[in-house]
C-alpha cells in the first residue's frame, strides 16, 4: 500500500466514523450526504502534509453559446464562496463530437498538516460546509430572478 492510499483509508475511515457514508473509488473516494456525492482526492504534499481535493458535480451543463454569460454569473457567485469555487469542465458528448459543452462542478482544496483528530475533524468541517456553501450559492442563483441561463 502506497503513502497517498494509506492516507486516502485514514480520511475514508475518519469520515465513516463521523457517519458519513463513504465508498473507495480506484484513485479516490466518493462521500454521499443525502442526495450529494462530493468526490474527495487526497495526495502527499511536497512541503509535509496532505492536500486534499473536494469535486462537487451538480448535474448543471452549460452549451458553448452561454458561456461567456454563465462565466460573468460564476464570476459573481465565487466572489461570496469561503469554501470553494465553482468551475466549468468540458464534458464530451458522445453522440455529436462537434457539440461543446460544459458542466458545472463546485472544486476546493483544503492543505492538513497532518492526519491526526483535529486536522481529520476541521476536514469534516470543511467538507459540510463546502457541499452547503457551493449547493446554497447555486440554488439561490437557480432560483432568483437573474439566474443563471443555460
Amino acid at each position: 500500500m502506497t503513502s497517498i492510499s494509506s492516507e486516502l483509508h485514514r480520511i475514508v475511515a475518519s469520515l465513516k466514523g463521523s457517519g458519513l457514508s463513504v465508498e473507495l473509488l480506484e484513485d479516490g473516494a466518493m462521500v454521499h450526504d443525502g442526495e450529494s456525492r462530493v468526490a474527495l482526492f487526497a495526495e502527499s504534499d511536497e512541503q509535509g502534509g496532505v492536500l486534499v481535493r473536494l469535486h462537487l458535480d451538480l448535474d448543471l451543463y452549460v452549451e458553448e453559446d452561454a458561456v461567456a454569460d454563465v462565466l460573468v454569473g460564476m464570476n459573481l457567485m465565487n466572489q461570496g464562496l469561503d469554501y470553494g469555487t465553482l468551475m466549468l469542465d468540458p464534458v464530451e458528448d458522445e453522440e455529436d463530437e462537434e457539440r461543446v459543452a460544459f458542466a458545472v462542478l463546485g472544486r476546493s482544496v483544503l492543505w492538513l498538516p497532518d492526519l491526526d483528530g483535529v486536522e481529520l475533524r476541521r476536514l469534516r468541517e470543511h467538507l459540510r460546509r463546502f457541499e452547503t456553501e457551493i449547493t446554497e450559492a447555486v440554488e439561490r442563483t437557480l432560483q432568483g430572478s437573474g439566474g443563471m441561463k443555460a
